[in-house]
């Protein structure tokens, strides 16, 4: 199955990417220290780092596809909540959150955004994404819309804006695995959205 690449502006209209051909993408002893170092020479002196992410996908993919480690690095879903987040790096000052998630079948999130930019690839099981966007109404502010799902499969590859509105939900029989990597959170523009209310709290 052809893995895929892809980006979610702000209004939650999901566009399909050019994706790197895998053999462009191997080097050896490529590691996480590598990709981190990478990662933080795209984002020097940029301004709108969102601007960089089809930079930052490919360095993304050369990781998964040149360290079996990373790949290997996950948790068992906790029993109570479903969901298991391991930090693989964590440095006090490093502005980037690097992690793995380990989501239960059916274990869904809240509606949120990330106040920062984000890319999230499958190593595991399948994952829908649904994505919704703010509506033009000048009495609910906080009121969105649903505009969009995405089923992704072990591979694929989401990224998005600070501003971009999901939902992800681990389906199939299995636990859905995911590598994440995100910028630095802006907490005054991070949310979770109650769509019965039309209230955005922070998140």
């Amino acid at each position: 199955m052809e893995c895929k690449d892809w980006f979610i502006p702000g209004d939650g209209q999901y566009q399909l990417c050019k994706s790197a051909r895998e053999w462009d993408l191997l080097r050896e002893n490529y590691r996480l220290y590598r990709f981190l170092t990478e990662v933080e020479d795209v984002l020097i002196n940029v301004e709108d780092e969102s601007n960089c992410l089809p930079e930052l996908r490919i360095l993304v993919r050369r990781l998964i596809t040149n360290s079996y480690w990373v790949q290997t690095q996950n948790l068992e879903p906790d029993p109570k909540t479903g969901v298991s987040v391991l930090l693989l790096y964590d440095e006090l000052g490093f502005p980037l959150t690097v992690q793995t998630v380990t989501f239960a079948p059916g274990t869904k999130s809240n509606i949120h955004n990330h106040g920062t930019w984000g890319i999230v690839l499958i190593l595991k099981g399948q994952e829908k994404n649904t994505f919704w966007r703010r509506k033009s109404n000048p009495e609910l502010t906080d009121q969105i819309e649903q505009v969009g799902e995405l089923n992704l499969h072990p591979g694929d590859l989401i990224s998005f804006t600070p501003d971009t509105i999901h939902q992800v939900q681990s389906i199939g029989e299995e636990p859905t695995v995911t590598f994440n990597i995100y910028g630095e959170t802006d907490s005054q523009k991070r949310f979770e959205f109650d769509i019965i209310n039309h209230i955005a709290k922070k998140f």
